[in-house]
């Protein structure tokens, strides 16, 4: 699919966008995937073409090939207007707010949302005279009531990476557009795949790109797309600041994205029936996966998503940390590190008690978050019981 057929009206499906979207094979001597366009300087040959603003290249920083290529392919994935690309997942998150917040503003977050977007809001937006409040996961159409009138945009995490509630996306989305206020949705979890937030009433969605759409562990990117309001808005805000990726991590997140239909389709199957299996261990206390029947928020996902992603939560029983060493120390398969959405599975303890303050958590026991991979579901099943009866024979 070109930009041309886009405009035109045409339509495909979301693996024939990620097979055939951002390639332009035709402009580049026929080779399948996009080349890597390393450069800073582009030459224009007259005077006119240097002072024809139109032209598609002008300088390495924002208009490269290669990194356009990707950009295109989130949009059509999206069905943004346009979208801009980011050094990290929490630049992508910066630029978002950025580009909906002044001084003076109001900006409402999540209670669940991912700690690095909860520190660049308390402290970062702060030093710019922007207040943060944090609001209830499940307040719904509910967040109406907490709006003043320097409220400006609204932040969704659903689910939210560590604790997994989810949002009601389209009742809040219109009562924030009641008021004139932006929604911003991270939406990393279930990629444009199996969640599409800019048609439930979103007007930027983003991604920490370098977990889903990267698929190794290998780049770090994100990107931010956006609706036919708030496109122009992003874009100028990310030219202003000078936000930009290497054109060799664009290239790893195409090569990437060319494979996110099927493995998001091994991670929604087996992330599902991990998590089934972990439920009925004895160790494990509650596993948090809105895919799960008795999850409190599964009429949501069910409503809003059509399929998971990899990543869930589960605690355990109440033990000493002890028991946590000897847990994730012992591993074979499960990796013990951040980020996620690689293939490879991670499993790593936490504590959302540190950092939660609308919502405080109380569930006593410990809680990990495990991303499954593509390893055999067996294999997992089997490195992920050895761990628990580890943890469970230590002592409380």
């Amino acid at each position: 699919m070109t930009k041309k057929d886009r405009e035109s009206g045409a339509s495909a499906s979301p693996e024939t966008i990620l097979t055939h979207s951002g390639r332009a094979s035709r402009d580049h001597l026929g080779y399948v995937n996009m080349p890597v366009f390393r450069g800073s300087t582009i030459l224009f040959e007259t005077l006119d073409e240097l002072e024809n603003y139109k032209a598609p290249y002008r300088y390495g920083r924002n208009d490269n090939p290669t990194v356009l290529a990707l950009a295109d392919l989130v949009s059509e994935l999206e069905g943004a207007a346009g979208t801009v690309l980011a050094p990290s997942g929490l630049s992508a998150v910066s630029t978002a707010l950025l580009s909906a917040l002044s001084a003076g503003d109001e900006l409402l977050v999540t209670d669940s949302a991912y700690e690095p977007t909860r520190t660049f809001a308390t402290e970062g937006l702060a030093k710019l005279g922007i207040t943060t409040r944090y609001y209830d996961p499940r307040i719904g159409a509910g967040v109406a009531e907490l709006f003043t009138d320097k409220t400006r945009a609204i932040f969704v995490e659903s689910p939210g990476s560590l604790t997994f509630e989810m949002q009601d996306l389209p009742a809040i989305a219109a009562a924030a557009h009641a008021r004139d206020i932006t929604v911003i949705v991270d939406n990393s979890w279930a990629t444009p795949l199996y969640h599409r937030p800019l048609e439930m009433g979103a007007d930027i969605v983003m991604h920490a790109a370098t977990k889903m759409f990267v698929g190794h562990s290998d780049a770090m990117v994100g990107t931010v797309s956006a609706n036919e309001k708030l496109w122009p808005r992003l874009k100028r805000t990310h030219r202003i600041f000078g936000v930009t990726i290497s054109p060799d991590d664009a290239y790893l997140t195409l090569r990437g994205m060319r494979t996110l239909g099927v493995r998001m389709k091994h991670h929604n199957e087996t992330s599902v029936e991990f998590a089934r299996w972990l439920a009925g261990q004895p160790e494990v206390e509650e596993v948090y996966h809105p895919a799960l029947p008795d999850s409190p928020d599964h009429a949501i996902w069910k409503r809003d998503f059509t399929g998971s992603g990899s990543l869930f939560t589960f605690r355990l029983k109440p033990r000493n940390r002890d028991a946590v060493a000897a847990m994730v120390n012992g591993f074979q398969l499960f990796g013990m590190g951040y980020s996620w959405g690689g293939y490879e599975s991670l499993c790593i303890p936490f504590n959302p008690s540190n950092i939660r303050t609308a919502v405080p958590w109380t569930a006593r026991g410990q809680l990990f978050r495990v991303h499954v991979g593509l390893e055999g579901l067996d294999d997992l099943k089997a490195d992920m019981a050895a761990a628990l009866a580890r943890y469970g024979s230590i002592s409380a």
